[in-house]
């Protein structure tokens, strides 16, 4: 049966200390654990960086054998409305359990930024009222969107996005246990997808492994589904050099090969964030791509505005090489 669990939730951490980044968050979570007295938390970051399984690591310490009866999780996007307030968290709030005195039940809420208005405000009077047996702990990607009243009955905890080292030191550690055949160029490609979040990078490892049986760059990107990042930096340089033409029919090339122009835009985006020495031009770029990405949101996705983006940033390396 262990065979057959997806790796995400077989190296899901156990304790604190099998937690990766965010140390300083780590820290302040032992400290909570050795008093054992949990505060209302609002933890804030973007997703796939150990928010949820840092709590629920923390509530495995201080509950031990109780956790079943003494946790429930929820996730306020699928239901985030105000009858699962009253109904589901009330429910459990107002359930007896024996606990150990100091000890509290624990509701964790999952994209609580989901949660509506009115779900919010009946969330507040329950966290309240039942301070002297249930503590909550809400995980969100925008902390601003959860009302006041909410804010000022928790203390916030700020998630950063992972390092490459952290994401690689784990995946190192998974590809020792599952025996992966893996080249270094693949695992840099894992950790470049990855963009800070250790969700994703474990997830496409698995895929990549599972489809192929070698974790190389090419087989990661085809999981991943994003133009060749060599093709990218080579229109990176004719860029930096002004070449206009060159730089466009490349792109068209990777255009009509069926890549999205979003998928484009993002992975350019990490390309000239880690391959662009010159800082001038590299916000500059930076600054126009940003511009083009709107564009693509707002309905345009077309190859007309790659390459007006393109002679944009062709335009400014010629004046900055002019000056």
């Amino acid at each position: 049966m262990e065979n057959n669990l997806i790796w995400l939730e077989k190296y899901r951490p156990k304790t604190l200390d099998e937690v990766h980044g965010n140390l300083d968050i780590v820290d302040k979570l032992r400290a909570i654990a050795k008093m054992g007295n949990v505060p209302n938390i609002i933890l804030v970051g973007p997703p796939g960086i150990g928010k949820t399984s840092s709590v629920l690591c923390l509530a495995r310490q201080i509950l031990g054998d109780s956790i079943k009866e003494s946790v429930l999780e929820l996730n306020a996007s699928d239901d985030r409305g105000i009858e699962t307030v009253r109904e589901q968290i009330k429910g459990f709030a107002q359930k007896k359990v024996n606990l150990q005195e100091g000890k509290h039940k624990i509701v964790i809420l999952d994209e609580a930024d989901s949660l509506t208005e009115g779900a919010q405000q009946a969330l507040r009077m329950i966290i309240s009222d039942y301070s002297n047996s249930t503590r909550f702990v809400l995980s969100c990607n925008d902390s601003t969107k959860l009302i006041d009243a909410i804010q000022s009955r928790c203390c916030i905890l700020r998630f950063n996005r992972l390092g490459e080292n952290e994401i690689r030191d784990r995946l190192l550690e998974i590809i020792k246990q599952e025996d992966v055949t893996y080249t270094k160029d693949g695992l840099d490609a894992l950790t470049f997808t990855a963009e800070g979040d250790m969700r994703q990078a474990i997830n496409n490892l698995q895929a990549t492994f599972t489809g192929f049986g070698l974790v190389n760059r090419e087989n990661v990107f085809k999981v991943c589904d994003i133009p060749n990042v060599d093709d990218l930096k080579l229109i990176l340089d004719y860029m930096m050099k002004g070449q206009f033409q060159s730089a466009q029919s490349l792109m068209k090339t990777i255009f009509d090969d069926g890549y999205m122009a979003y998928d484009i835009t993002n992975t350019f985006n990490k390309v000239i964030q880690n391959y662009t020495e010159n800082r001038d031009l590299q916000f500059e770029f930076l600054r126009q791509i940003a511009f083009l990405k709107a564009r693509i949101l707002e309905g345009l996705p077309t190859f007309l505005q790659m390459s007006g983006f393109i002679a944009k940033c062709c335009n400014i390396s010629k004046s900055y090489h002019n000056k």
